[in-house]
């Protein structure tokens, strides 16, 4: 079983990003499915999810900023990316699984699409 996300590249302070991943429908259609990021030298943390119901739970860092919406028809969720700073340079990932924001909930994930924000 595999996600794929896509979207990432180099953006500047203050610009916007996309992210997307795709997710096989009849086995993630009622699982929560959440981006986390791993910056250079730091842990993997969470950053948002979205679970079947459209009910989102985002990081402090990002909330405000950053939107995550999904389509079941499509098989996709995506992570629009606003107001974006140097903090945000990381590999995003996708995951499937229980709704949570620890990474252990989560069994399925992609393979991280690099966000880098510089001028």
């Amino acid at each position: 079983v595999q996600l794929q996300a896509s979207g990432g590249g180099l953006v500047q302070p203050g610009g916007s990003l996309r992210l997307s991943c795709n997710y096989p429908g009849r086995t993630f259609s009622r699982s929560a499915l959440a981006w986390f990021r791993q910056a250079p030298g730091k842990e993997r943390e969470f950053v948002a999810v979205i679970n079947w119901t459209n009910y989102r739970y985002y990081a402090d860092s990002v909330r405000g900023r950053f939107t995550i919406s999904r389509d079941n028809t499509a098989n996709t969720v995506a992570l629009q990316m606003n107001s974006l700073t140097p903090e945000d340079t990381a590999v995003y990932y996708c995951a499937a699984g229980s709704l949570s924001s620890h990474e252990r909930e989560y069994d399925y994930w992609g393979q991280g699409t690099l966000v880098t924000v510089s001028s």
